[in-house]
């Protein structure tokens, strides 16, 4: 019972770090959201001004799928691919988020690309068109995708203690099943079993183990196996195994018994020294060497 409460103790409290990383995650990704779309409004005002336009409102930026975000006008404008290029620039380098995207400057009207480049890091990954002619007057939607999006600096920091202690607590955990499974089975419970072979028979938890390792046996099995493990080298007609396991529970199918009888064959297939036999017309025998 020691162990058992220590244990609870343990994962209650590695699940209540996880829930807290969790929190926090979903704040950071907050954060980047909110510094994101900052970003990208200054990146259209910048474009407005560019554009001799100090009056006319930038649309709420809107975020169509995580990292994919959309900037609107008021109005219709034109302007040169290459402010694009260079406001967009600016304003996602001073708020410090990632330096990988893809822009497209879509037509309100058709959704056509009328201009696209991609930025990154690596220059010669970097592919922006020529972009001398000017886009005429029309409305457009700017469509800024990000490659690898950049959490703000020091988000690996606040997040480094709470990684630590999650890391120790599993490694706790760890340890304490590693010392439980080292444990024999017969002192861990103290609960009554019967040996099949190289088989440890517990009919109270239907489960046999062999060398540590638990097979679950169904309500079935295990009701035929004690049958067979108190008549030894005998013979059990038919008839008395399908009263004791089925007419007291139920209708019984004729062919259960044999399908049962099969699955319990295979479970102990690996020790030749136990065998479960058919005596023709009779019924089955449990063999025991």
């Amino acid at each position: 019972m020691k162990y058992q409460y220590v244990y609870s103790k343990i994962i209650f409290a590695a699940l209540a770090f996880l829930v807290m990383m969790t929190s926090c995650t979903k704040e950071e990704s907050n954060d980047i959201t909110g510094i994101t779309k900052v970003a990208l409004r200054e990146a259209g005002n910048q474009l407005l001004l560019r554009n001799l336009d100090s009056t006319s409102l930038i649309l709420p930026i809107k975020e169509l799928e995580p990292y994919i975000y959309s900037i609107s006008f008021e109005k219709p404008l034109s302007f040169e691919p290459n402010d694009v290029v260079t406001v967009i620039h600016t304003s996602l380098n001073l708020a410090s988020i990632s330096k990988n995207y893809r822009v497209e400057v879509l037509q309100c009207t058709d959704g056509e690309v009328a201009y696209s480049y991609e930025m990154n890091v690596e220059q010669e990954r970097t592919i922006i068109p020529c972009a001398g002619r000017n886009l005429p007057e029309a409305c457009y939607t700017i469509r800024v995708e990000f490659l690898d999006i950049l959490p703000p600096s020091g988000y690996e920091k606040r997040l480094t203690p709470y990684v630590f202690v999650f890391g120790v607590l599993v490694y706790l955990i760890f340890l304490y099943l590693r010392k439980k499974k080292s444990q024999p089975i017969s002192e861990e419970k103290n609960i009554s079993y019967s040996e099949i072979g190289s088989f440890q028979f517990y009919p109270e938890e239907h489960k046999l183990v062999k060398s540590a390792t638990e097979i679950s046996l169904s309500k079935k099995e295990c009701e035929l196996l004690e049958i067979f493990v108190a008549n030894p080298n005998q013979i059990i007609t038919r008839d008395e195994l399908t009263k004791k396991v089925w007419e007291d529970n139920g209708v019984f199918v004729g062919r259960s018994l044999d399908t049962y009888i099969s699955k319990l064959r295979k479970i102990l297939k690996d020790d030749d020294s136990i065998r479960i036999t058919n005596v023709h017309g009779v019924g089955y025998k449990l063999e025991m060497d």
